[in-house]
């Protein structure tokens, strides 16, 4: 024999009991809406425009850094390209028969003394076209580099943090001596 019992509850009539005290609720933090379109329009403005996905993240601090790394190699690729055609022209004008920058004349002899030899001349021309070369790479990485960091941000900023999950250093006494003990304390709150 089974017995089955089921129970219900009535409405209740007291309004009292269902009105909202707004000093016992908590305040809710206003949160911008995810926009799961942020990290490409960040990607797309550091593209067009190197810094701009910073700028649109809102991390001004960071576009110093951006024009300082596309600055230092872009300068590092024009000089090395300059220096590199410099020894260039010094070597054709040698092979031509004529002075160059790199040769001395005696002025009371007319001895020409050479600073650089020939071979010299090739080396130094074809590594200054490795390192034109280096920073050119090195400023296509930059670029590219700030446009992944400004789409990466942008999808972290959007990230709900919150504290229930908190990884903080620590440091506690030994319970047998009188050491300090470092350390980290990972605390997960329910």
């Amino acid at each position: 024999m089974c017995l089955f019992f089921a129970f219900a509850k009535a409405q209740q009539e007291n309004p009292e009991d269902t009105i909202i005290d707004i000093t016992k609720t908590e305040n809710v933090i206003s949160q911008e809406p995810y926009d799961p379109l942020r990290p490409a329009k960040a990607a797309f403005y550091g593209a067009a425009f190197p810094g701009l996905g910073q700028i649109y993240n809102k991390d001004y601090w960071k576009v110093p850094l951006v024009y300082g790394a596309l600055g230092t190699t872009v300068y590092g690729a024009i000089f090395n390209a300059q220096e590199s055609e410099r020894f260039r022209t010094a070597f054709k004008l040698r092979l031509a028969g004529r002075l160059d920058e790199f040769s001395e004349v005696d002025p009371d002899t007319g001895i020409i003394t050479n600073i650089f030899s020939d071979d010299a001349l090739i080396d130094a021309q074809d590594q200054l076209r490795r390192r034109r070369d280096l920073f050119i790479l090195l400023s296509a990485a930059a670029y590219v580099l700030q446009i992944i960091e400004a789409n990466v941000d942008a999808h972290l900023s959007q990230y709900d943090v919150d504290d229930k999950l908190t990884l903080a250093p620590d440091m506690y006494f030994d319970d047998f001596g009188t050491q300090i003990n470092y350390g980290a304390k990972l605390t997960y709150r329910f």
